[in-house]
């Protein structure tokens, strides 16, 4: 039998998205079962719905969690780095992904209905991830071109993740790319560097 009144509405979210996230983590998106997270908590599938409203709601929940774990991920790596901040980040974009896999790929695995828009909440604080690319990629640029930051920074993650995720599904194996991090360090070099130059011509 459920225990329907243990724990307060506020301490379930907690309790639902902590199994949740635990569950995912060792068997990944494709075997996600939300009625094995009830089983685990001990309630019924119904309260894990009346607490999220819908499937869809509590991966969104739950993949939000992990967007907090990466960002204090990232913000660890960099705690300290005085030097080489750009490559402290992209490795550490690497290591989350790839001590953390499952979670990682549920990220992306995960796609909201049709015409279903992502709840502002958990946009905000999957917000706080590229706020740190863009608070790095910043910092690089001369003081003119700042404002170029945050467009900057979203290409950036699209080009480290692509490298990310062919690393992680064995295609750049295939490919004979041994080294997809480096790789992926230096095309976000580049990039860096070809901002700098446009925004010395264009400032003058």
């Amino acid at each position: 039998m459920g225990r329907r009144s243990d724990h307060s509405r506020a301490e379930l979210e907690r309790l639902i998205i902590a199994e949740g996230h635990a569950h995912m983590a060792e068997n990944g998106f494709a075997r996600f079962s939300a009625r094995e997270v009830a089983k685990r908590i001990g309630y019924s599938i119904g309260t894990l719905y009346n607490v999220f409203d819908n499937y869809d709601r509590l991966i969104l929940a739950i993949n939000t969690y992990s967007f907090r774990l990466w960002a204090d991920h990232l913000n660890a790596r960099l705690d300290g780095v005085e030097g080489d901040r750009i490559r402290a980040l992209v490795e550490g974009y690497f290591s989350f992904a790839r001590e953390n896999t499952h979670i990682w790929m549920a990220i992306y695995d995960h796609h909201l209905p049709p015409g279903v828009e992502m709840p502002e909440e958990f946009a905000l604080q999957r917000g706080e991830l590229t706020g740190i690319v863009v608070r790095e990629v910043a910092a690089v640029l001369p003081g003119h071109a700042k404002d170029r930051a945050t467009a900057l920074a979203r290409s950036l993650i699209a080009t480290v993740h692509g490298h990310c995720t062919f690393a992680l599904n064995g295609t750049f194996a295939l490919m004979g790319e041994t080294q997809p991090m480096e790789t992926a360090l230096a095309r976000v070099r580049e990039s860096i560097a070809a901002a700098q130059r446009d925004s010395t011509i264009g400032g003058g």
